[in-house]
């Protein structure tokens, strides 16, 4: 470890770029008030982002011994923005605000030091993508060995975590043990005590950080994106799930048996445990199917893709749906650790409702939802309740009931006109499948997995069925052509391009002309 070499009249420069509720502002603060006691000039400047995940606040601290500065006979003269290609330690809180640091040139391979948590907070582009939007870190990871002179990189949240902290704390430890700062770690902990609030607690996060960078690999390690399989439980507390679970285990391939159970957990959470034997009818029809059209060669291809995606089709999200989510405790906890909300502290969270006519004629009774879907009068009074979206407190108890009351409408959704809806698509996709499988198995199999563009509810729910639409059409006018699978896949590729499903349409009418 070799701290950063002073140049005369020069000043260290340190880039911290963290979101908020990370503490950048307090460990920026933490580096001057350790400078000052060590009787050096120090400054420090931010440039917020524009608003939390989709830009990160910049922290500039510059920094220059007052021996150097009586040296020069003058007062430093220090700036207030990093420069490209002009910073000595880059501090990042999270793994793709290092990876804009490297963008901006503020990482360089002659000088910059980078330490960037190993750990993400998703964009909003990568949360709201139609596939998985979710960027490779192991790309950031690359790009900083070969941007930086040394590069530091490990889950430096998860340590914060591990000590009560924030990741503050286990940052500025990082920072100490990476020893590009010429203090002693005893100047970072006093820094620490001076602060008084939380002291052991960043401490213990300090002392963990240290010791992470202190002995940190030379290179980053990689990190995983295999997301593991669940095992097959081999019991369950209620009879009837057990039930299904030796049903699944005698009587399905093993290859789809963890998937199975996943969908077969989604779709008795989504409704109750004879819900969930259904579903193990549907998939099982279907491995009758695979077993039929030499699916046991293939891995089981047919059954496997089905047993993810019958379930999503199944456990659809409709406004009950919602609800349910939106009251439970679970959602309550997370929110409360995710803003970092102590004990004794209250916490409201504010939803926002914007449901639309055919959400609430959705929840009524078929016959009734369908006529009011077809009644001007019945959809136009509904109409002025759904012009504008509300705000709505699900912690207070009137915000809690109207939602919980929503939710307990569960009971009642086999007969609901959205459930009709969903079961009549279900059941002719299921129907297409079938007709398929023995001209063309791989193709078969794709139109299984078309069925992921239908996701989500309202607005986006609408765009998806729209685009999943017109995929089963073409999947239909495909059959019997060579190569066919290869181009569903293409064209669900290009559904999940955009929103409105522009490349598709023109993908589409491409095939059109060629048909004709």
């Amino acid at each position: 470890m070799t701290s950063i070499q002073l140049k005369p009249g020069t000043p260290i420069k340190i880039a911290i770029l963290a979101m908020g509720g990370q503490g950048g502002g307090v460990l920026a603060d933490w580096i001057v008030d350790m400078a000052e006691h060590a009787k050096w000039w120090a400054q420090t400047t931010s440039v917020p982002g524009v608003a939390q995940r989709t830009g990160a606040t910049i922290y500039y601290v510059e920094m220059i011994p007052e021996a150097n500065v009586e040296a020069a006979g003058r007062q430093p003269a220090l700036a207030q923005m990093p420069t490209p290609g002009d910073v000595d330690l880059v501090v990042a809180a999270e793994l793709m605000e290092g990876g804009r640091a490297i963008q901006r040139g503020l990482v360089t391979p002659d000088r910059s030091t980078l330490i960037a948590s190993s750990h993400r907070s998703y964009a909003v582009g990568e949360k709201s993508a139609r596939g998985n939007g979710i960027a490779d870190s192991n790309k950031v990871i690359e790009a900083g060995e070969a941007a930086a002179k040394r590069f530091i990189c490990v889950d430096l949240q998860a340590l914060a975590d591990q000590a009560g902290s924030v990741i503050s704390a286990s940052l500025f430890g990082a920072i100490a043990g990476s020893g590009t700062l010429p203090f002693s770690r005893e100047d970072f902990e006093e820094t620490i005590r001076r602060g008084g609030v939380g002291v052991d607690a960043s401490l213990r996060a300090f002392a963990l950080g240290f010791d992470a960078a202190a002995h940190a690999p030379a290179t980053p390690e990689r990190i995983s994106t295999e997301r593991p399989l669940p095992a097959v439980p081999e019991t369950a507390p209620n009879p009837q799930v057990r039930k299904l679970l030796d049903d699944l285990r005698q009587n399905f391939p093993a290859a789809s048996q963890p998937l199975l159970v996943a969908g077969l957990r989604r779709v008795i959470d989504f409704q109750d445990p004879a819900y969930g034997a259904k579903y193990l009818d549907r998939v099982r029809a279907l491995r009758n199917l695979d077993a039929q059209h030499g699916g046991e060669a293939k891995n089981w291809a047919l059954t496997t893709a089905a047993a993810r995606y019958v379930a999503v089709a199944m456990a659809y999200d409709d406004v009950i749906r919602v609800a349910d989510l939106k009251t439970r405790a679970a959602r309550f906890d997370r929110v409360r650790d995710e803003v970092g909300a102590k004990a004794d502290q209250l916490l409201y969270t504010t939803e926002y409702m914007h449901p639309r006519v055919e959400e609430l004629c959705g929840t009524m009774p078929a016959p009734l939802g369908r006529w009011v879907e077809n009644s001007k009068l019945a959809s136009g009074f509904l109409e002025r309740f759904c012009r504008k979206g509300r705000f709505l407190q699900s912690g207070t108890l009137s915000g809690f009931l109207m939602l919980y009351t929503l939710a307990g409408m569960r009971r009642f959704r086999r007969s609901t006109l959205r459930h009709r809806i969903e079961v009549a698509s279900l059941e002719a996709w299921l129907q297409l499948i079938q007709e398929t499988i023995s001209v063309d198995y791989d193709l078969a199999v794709e139109i299984v997995n078309c069925r992921r563009l239908v996701k989500g509810y309202s607005d986006t729910h609408e765009r998806g069925e729209s685009k999943y639409r017109r995929l089963i059409t073409a999947a239909a006018a495909l059959r019997g052509r060579p190569n066919a699978a290869q181009r569903l896949r293409d064209l669900r590729e290009a559904a999940l391009a955009d929103d409105k499903g522009s490349k598709l349409d023109t993908m589409l009418a491409e095939d059109l002309k060629l048909a004709a």
